[in-house]
């Protein structure tokens, strides 16, 4: 009988699904486990869709089965009678971990129960024979887990059903182990493959070698990007021990300096660094080989990327020891002093043969390059920084506030980004007066519907300003803030009036919505408002005007639930100065329909249709 005909003399019913796991990989003839895991045996237990029940329920029906067993010292009957009474409820297993991990997080450490259920937890997962107890068991240890638990959720992983409860329980006590498994389920790509599988036989040299491909002829085209996120790439090589290992390797330190500043970008779902265990030893061998690295642009921005993280972004809340934080940020402050890399970036931004981006990523450099290193002795209790990212990456605006010389936003909403100085600065939000005032600093890349915001109450008290009321804070809930309200008020004056952050799209993106607001009639003349101006995200050389149309719109008669389109027009930098590019922009919007300038970019079908706008790619020819 072949192997694969053996498998299926393992029936579930009398055999541990965890002893399944360990059979299944023990006769793969190359020990692989396939890409999305080795499947259940058996037939997978059917639930009636009229009797399933829904969360709510569900949860108590759980919570009735498990809350009497967590207590019980003979956890050897308490998993048989659990096993019984979960098989038997009209639960999904999968919503099962999920119910019992809110069961468990309920427990305190000190708490008497807790050992017991870490115990019951373990029998559950590692003698379950139906997935409702084996997902009831990992559930728990979600929460529980402790780092013996590392084989049997490594074990319970390989299985198809169990991935991705497994990574996360590992995530808490082996974030390598959580980062392997999370891959093992994602490598149908050959070269995600060969990536384990020298990983998994500590192979540095190998490791090395797939991370960093030799290019062969010169016409031969870059290998694509690892389809991995970066801090899972980072966690399953160990990449600050790769460093130490090969520190010679220029190409490896610019990798990894890559990857450390897209680990710590705050816009997509916040900084990655909950994922990679070791992000303080990965500065610090990021640092110490920078010298090694070719000046050149990329390294340059890639360089100030970081040190701007460090100075007010996610790298400055990490648990650095003291003073250590600064000793980076001056390393980093010298390199970069150095003419070698002074002169990079002065050479692009005055054209220098380059493309259009790498002037304005130049100018980036120039203006921002100094802003990390400019601290003045101890650090400030309120300060204001105006951030713009690297123009090649994103070219995202946020306001950064820092208490105390650490960064609030990254402290208390780590998955968001800072409010835009328009807001905060411009419009004058974060002043003082007698009457409290709610704003709000950072929202998510979701949207504020999704995940929340970063709120805060801002009133004058004598001669102090006090920030409290905090609303939507990622964790323990801060005390108010007080500042000098001397102090205050200047620093708000020093950095609303500091305009050496903007770059020309930006200000003439400004200067066309001040004009669109002294003149509402070129719009409203079209039933169109609501105007927002910003440099695009792909070409911070270009403006976009985006507006609204709707009927009514112009002249504020407009039904709620009417039909409505939304448009933008990209203004392109011709060269000439903002104030001329904003008049020449606005003169072509007055001259006509400004409807037909721009391109319809969303709506619904039918109000488009509703209101003679043809659907995009189906215009006449």
């Amino acid at each position: 009988m072949s192997a694969r005909e053996e498998r299926r003399a393992l029936p579930s019913r009398t055999t541990s699904l965890y002893d399944y796991a360990l059979f299944r990989h023990g006769i793969e003839p190359d020990r692989r486990i396939p890409s999305r895991g080795f499947p259940l045996p058996g037939e997978s237990p059917e639930i009636d869709e009229d009797d399933e029940l829904e969360w709510g329920p569900a949860e108590a029906a759980v919570g009735e089965v498990l809350a009497p067993l967590l207590a019980v010292p003979d956890t050897g009957r308490a998993a048989e009678t659990a096993h019984l009474r979960l098989a038997a409820l009209p639960v999904e297993p999968a919503t099962v971990h999920r119910i019992t991990y809110w069961i468990g997080r309920r427990l305190a450490p000190d708490d008497p129960v807790t050992g017991t259920a870490r115990c019951l937890a373990r029998r559950l997962a590692r003698t379950g024979t139906h997935p409702a107890a084996v997902h009831a068991g990992m559930g728990l240890l979600i929460r529980l887990g402790e780092a013996e638990d590392v084989p049997l959720l490594r074990t319970l992983g390989m299985l198809e059903d169990f991935a991705d409860p497994a990574v996360e329980a590992l995530d808490r006590i082996d974030r390598h182990a959580a980062a392997l498994v999370w891959l093992t389920r994602r490598s149908e790509e050959p070269r995600v493959r060969q990536l384990i599988d020298a990983v998994t036989r500590e192979d540095s040299a190998a490791v090395r070698d797939l991370l960093l491909p030799r290019s062969g002829a010169p016409a031969d085209p870059p290998p694509a990007p690892w389809p991995v996120p970066v801090a899972r790439l980072a966690e399953v090589v160990r990449l600050d021990g790769l460093l130490r290992t090969y520190p010679q390797d220029t190409a490896l330190v610019g990798l990894a300096a890559r990857l450390l500043a897209t680990m710590a970008d705050t816009y997509v779902h916040g900084p990655r660094f909950p994922d990679y265990s070791r992000p303080m030893p990965l500065y610090e061998a990021v640092v110490a080989g920078a010298h090694r690295l070719v000046p050149d642009l990329d390294a340059h921005a890639t360089l100030v990327s970081l040190a701007v993280d460090l100075y007010c972004g996610a790298g400055a809340v990490l648990d650095w020891p003291p003073g250590r934080r600064e000793e980076l940020l001056d390393a980093l402050g010298g390199l970069l002093d150095r003419p070698a890399w002074a002169a990079v970036a002065a050479r692009a931004a005055e054209g220098g043969g380059g493309e259009v981006g790498d002037v304005l990523r130049a100018r980036w450099i120039r203006r921002t390059g100094r802003r990390p290193f400019a601290r003045r002795g101890g650090p400030d209790p309120f300060r204001l920084e105006v951030v713009v990212t690297d123009p090649a990456v994103r070219g995202l605006v946020e306001t950064r506030i820092l208490a105390d010389g650490l960064p609030l936003v990254a402290s208390l909403f780590p998955i968001g980004v800072g409010e835009h100085p328009r807001a905060l600065l411009d419009r004058g939000l974060l002043r003082a007066g007698a009457e409290p005032r709610e704003v709000k600093l950072a929202w998510p890349h979701c949207g504020e519907g999704c995940c929340g915001a970063l709120h805060v109450t801002i009133r004058r008290e004598g001669d102090h300003v006090v920030w409290d009321g905090w609303q939507g804070v990622q964790g323990p809930q801060p005390g108010a803030l007080r500042f000098d309200a001397a102090a205050y008020d200047a620093e708000i004056s020093r950095a609303a009036q500091d305009r050496e952050w903007e770059w020309q799209a930006h200000t003439t993106a400004l200067l066309i919505a001040q004009g669109l607001r002294d003149r509402p009639e070129v719009l409203a003349a079209w039933d169109c408002g609501d105007v927002s101006t910003h440099p695009a995200w792909d070409d911070p050389g270009t403006v976009v005007v985006s507006f609204r149309h709707g009927p009514g719109l112009g002249s504020g008669t407009q039904v709620p639930d009417g039909p409505q389109l939304y448009f933008e027009w990209l203004v392109p930098d011709d060269g000439s100065p903002p104030q001329a590019q904003a008049d020449s922009a606005i003169r072509r919007l007055a001259a006509g329909d400004p409807r037909f300038l721009a391109d319809l970019r969303n709506a619904r079908r039918e109000d488009a249709e509703a209101l003679g706008f043809p659907w995009p790619g189906e215009e006449e020819a």
